[in-house]
């Protein structure tokens, strides 16, 4: 065989080992090519998993915070409106404290006997007005009248003397100290029948238990001559 056949057939030989070694190759590295896309699809995917669960992650905390921020100001506006709540009570338990202060002393206010007494001894304070009181020069009105006799009797169920009141404001002769006996009941040697006295002063007069304070508020028919404050003596 000639050299240059020879060569030819050596360069075809050459040529085609090579056009195997080209094909096996691929073939050989495409396995391991789909072995590392698998190895790298199964990789990503824990990647693409992770991804997903952040939005999961914040989806789940956001909620949670929220919660917690709306609870948080739950409790603030709880707090603060129990803060509130404590002031008006103590705002409340002062003045409270304060009405304690002006309330009457004990025993002064009017309180029904649990039997209706047969006979009592009663001083009384007259706050009259002008022509209420035959034989006295009263200059104030019915009105001024009303006002002072309140104020009296607030003051004496405070505790106040209630000599030095009778002697200071009465319309009527101090001491001011009557004896009554009930309806049908004869009257005791200084005492007044009941029905024979004002009815208001013996309304009052008889509806109190002893030590009480008690009030007949002017009117013509009942009490014509002013405002009574009345004091049960026994």
């Amino acid at each position: 065989m000639p050299s240059r056949d020879i060569s030819y057939s050596i360069a075809l030989i050459l040529l085609t080992f090579t056009l195997a070694l080209a094909g096996v190759a691929p073939a050989s590295a495409g396995p391991a090519a789909a072995a590392q896309a698998s190895d790298s699809s199964a990789v990503s995917a824990p990647s693409g998993n992770e991804g997903a669960v952040a939005p999961a992650d914040s989806a789940t905390v956001a909620p949670h915070e929220g919660s917690a921020s709306k609870a948080e100001s739950k409790e603030a506006t709880t707090k603060k409106s129990t803060k509130k709540s404590r002031a008006k009570a103590a705002a409340a338990a002062k003045g409270t404290v304060k009405k304690v202060d002006t309330k009457a002393a004990p025993g002064t206010m009017p309180v029904k006997p649990d039997v209706m007494p047969q006979h009592v001894q009663v001083q009384h304070i007259l706050i009259g007005f002008s022509g209420s009181v035959p034989g006295k020069a009263i200059s104030r009105s019915k009105e001024d009248a009303k006002k002072v006799a309140y104020e009296v009797l607030e003051r004496a169920r405070k505790g106040e003397d209630f000599d030095e009141l009778v002697r200071k404001y009465t319309d009527d002769s101090p001491p001011g100290i009557y004896g009554m006996s009930g309806a049908g009941v004869a009257p005791a040697q200084g005492e007044y029948a009941r029905d024979s006295m004002v009815a208001a002063f013996g309304n009052v007069g008889f509806s109190i238990s002893p030590g009480n304070i008690g009030i007949a508020d002017f009117d013509p028919a009942a009490s014509p001559f002013g405002w009574h404050i009345i004091k049960r003596l026994k």
